[in-house]
């Protein structure tokens, strides 16, 4: 397992929750992390793009100015700080790896990424 998912739970509307993104065999500064969710009944979508040692943060607009991307290279780990979260944003939450280099623009679909975490829930209370 290249990839792991983790920091997913329930929380109530409006609370926060931080998702990490840790890489086994992957030195993840060297790739672009992507984070997508799926939630029931519906297809995965992408939520947030990392690039590869560029600078690139990149947002859905469902979740823009809510969550924030970020990395700790030491921790080898990216994170998804989601706060204000919503009902909507109920859904398990996928982190992907792509090999494609800096500057890299395609990063919005699956076919994107060549590495897959195994998901983990998070879950919304109204």
């Amino acid at each position: 397992v290249q990839l792991q998912a983790s920091g997913g739970g329930l929380v109530q509307a409006g609370e926060s929750l931080r998702l990490s993104c840790s890489g086994s065999t992957l030195t993840l500064e060297g790739w672009g992390i992507g984070w997508f969710r799926q939630a029931p009944g519906k297809e995965r979508e992408w939520v947030s793009y990392r690039g590869s040692r560029d600078g690139t943060r990149d947002y859905a607009d469902s979740v823009m100015g809510r969550f924030t991307i970020s990395e700790d290279v030491d921790e080898n780990t990216v994170y998804l700080q989601m706060n204000s979260l919503k009902p909507e944003d109920t859904a398990v939450y996928y982190c992907a790896a792509t090999a494609r280099g800096p500057y890299n623009s395609n990063y919005k679909r699956m076919v994107d990424f060549q590495y897959w975490g195994q998901g983990t829930l998070v879950t919304v209370s109204s």
